[in-house]
């Protein structure tokens, strides 16, 4: 699918971040009603599901930066976002209310020891399934599908999409599927590429003119563009196909299998559309369903 028409919807204001600045809560666009809590929920199998039912809660790791998807609130320490959305539906589902999750914020760089470790039982944060990471976590879903773009300057007409790219310092977080794309793809020289632990960090960078692009999914660079509209602004076409999934334990496959169960039917019903408008889909903008891809 393509997420071009969400990322303009994003910025005409339907989440109303222009009007909230920087200092605002940019990343709080509301909540879906919230899910029945199962009961009596079993997962064979699983040491993951074990372990949460030991601790009698449910650790989620999260993104804390991403306004719409993954955003904590300076002040009130709320999360909010699509992603969190999600993740509270998966929760519910295993049978864990909203005052039974603890969120757990992990930079992409430590995504995949947060899950080996067993720091977290969960990963939902733009999380793009890829065939490297299946080396070391296994993932359910996907849930969404975003594409690359790139965030400049407003006034910078120099860069118009990735063939614009070269003598042009380039920003993303560290071990990321965008940066490892600029690098294979020889984008811009390796000098000029900058990786730092959050995309809020990169974004400082652009803001501050110590890099001239930030690279990573469009959903993502459009949260940033409404924040600040006369500064930055995302340009050219998406050139990526970027399925976030929910990451796991790589052995877990009965939770694995559980949850691709859930995701399916929130999917197919009601809920993920719920989730979807109450967050990305304020706007009116519309998203194609993503099919879960089983293994």
């Amino acid at each position: 699918m393509r997420v071009r028409t969400l990322a303009v919807a994003l910025l005409a204001g339907g989440l109303a971040l222009t009007a909230c600045g920087k200092e605002g809560g940019p990343g709080d666009t509301g909540t879906a009603p919230s899910q029945k809590v199962a009961a009596d929920v079993k997962v064979d199998g699983s040491p993951t599901f074990d372990k949460i039912k030991a601790r009698g809660r449910v650790i989620v790791g999260v993104k804390e930066d991403q306004p719409g998807l993954g955003y904590k609130d300076p002040t009130s320490g709320k999360f909010t976002g699509f992603d969190i959305e999600i993740a509270k539906l998966v929760a519910a589902k295993l049978g864990y209310g909203d005052d039974k999750i603890d969120y757990k914020a992990i930079p992409s760089a430590g995504r995949e020891q947060a899950l080996i470790n067993g720091d977290v039982d969960y990963y939902v944060g733009t999380y793009t399934i890829n065939a490297k990471r299946k080396e070391q976590v296994g993932f359910a879903g996907p849930y969404f599908t975003a594409g690359q773009d790139l965030l400049v300057k407003k006034d910078d007409n120099t860069i118009t999409g990735p063939e614009t790219l070269k003598g042009k310092k380039v920003c993303s977080v560290t071990g990321s599927t965008p940066i490892q794309k600029v690098k294979s793809e020889g984008l811009t020289e390796p000098e000029n590429i900058v990786e730092l632990q959050t995309y809020s960090l990169c974004v400082e960078q652009l803001e501050q003119g110590a890099v001239d692009a930030v690279t990573t999914d469009d959903a993502i660079l459009k949260g940033y563009a409404s924040q600040s509209p006369t500064t930055l602004k995302v340009v050219g076409k998406t050139f990526s196909n970027e399925p976030y999934g929910i990451g796991i334990p790589k052995e877990d496959k009965a939770l694995r299998t559980k949850v691709n169960d859930i995701l399916d039917e929130a999917i197919n019903g009601g809920a993920w559309q719920a989730a979807y408008d109450a967050t990305l889909g304020q706007s009116g903008s519309s998203a194609d369903k993503p099919v879960i891809e089983r293994y």
